[in-house]
């Protein structure tokens, strides 16, 4: 954030245009999970593309219908308030939950979160986080000089999410298949289209409303499985 408030604006986009395509590479890097074996075996060579679509329609209408990109805005406007940033400023409470939202998903969307939560959990060591560590604080320092204390925001998203990943390894063991973790890494790595499509303001895709997709896709995989 230091380095971030004595670079020029023009400076700052460029920044933002390179986080963008980065982001799109992890995205295709986790959407091209559609296609792993694990998820064909489970459910069919057909079904991956249908769950994943499904997954985005499904969970799209329940976060539209839930409003939870409006809710963002207007918890971001609170959190906002207590940090002293005026709440009539909308480009940079636009800005705050873009770091925020940006930053969040990235950090909680991947097989490395899921993976590694779950080792953690299972006592199998912390390999996986630790070096999901490492990636976050580059990406972190990043996104922070362009986004600022939108990207602090996200560590409570990634201590809620890993955390509760690690609580659910530690009493349940390994509750999610690889063929789930598969449906989800894919949707996610969608979810992150959206956002590499917001950082390179090509077009503003509600990808807040799309965040319940996370959730439908392992219980979708798991209705074809039940249903196969």
């Amino acid at each position: 954030m230091a380095v971030g408030g004595r670079l020029p604006a023009h400076t700052r986009e460029v920044v933002t245009d390179c986080l963008g395509l980065v982001t799109l590479l992890m995205a295709g890097l986790s959407a091209v999970d559609v296609t792993s074996p694990a998820l064909a075996d489970a459910v069919g060579t057909g079904a991956p593309v249908l769950i994943v679509l499904g997954s985005l329609l499904i969970g799209s209408i329940v976060g539209s219908l839930l409003r939870i990109e409006e809710r963002l805005g207007r918890l971001a406007g609170r959190v906002q308030a207590v940090v002293g940033a005026r709440r009539d400023d909308s480009e940079g409470r636009e800005r705050f939950v873009e770091g925020w939202l940006t930053a969040s998903l990235l950090f909680c969307v991947g097989p490395l979160t899921i993976l590694g939560t779950l080792d953690d959990g299972l006592g199998r060591g912390i390999d996986k986080l630790a070096l999901k560590s490492v990636l976050d604080a580059f990406a972190a320092l990043a996104f922070a000089s362009t986004f600022g204390v939108g990207v602090l925001m996200s560590a409570v998203s990634v201590g809620v999410v890993q955390g509760s990943l690690t609580l659910v390894g530690v009493a349940l063991g390994a509750v999610l298949p690889e063929a789930h973790i598969a449906a989800l890494t894919a949707t996610g790595g969608l979810v992150l289209v959206g956002i590499s499509l917001r950082l390179l303001q090509i077009r503003q895709i509600p990808v807040g409303d799309m965040l319940p997709a996370l959730v439908v896709a392992p219980l979708l995989t798991q209705l074809v499985v039940a249903l196969g």
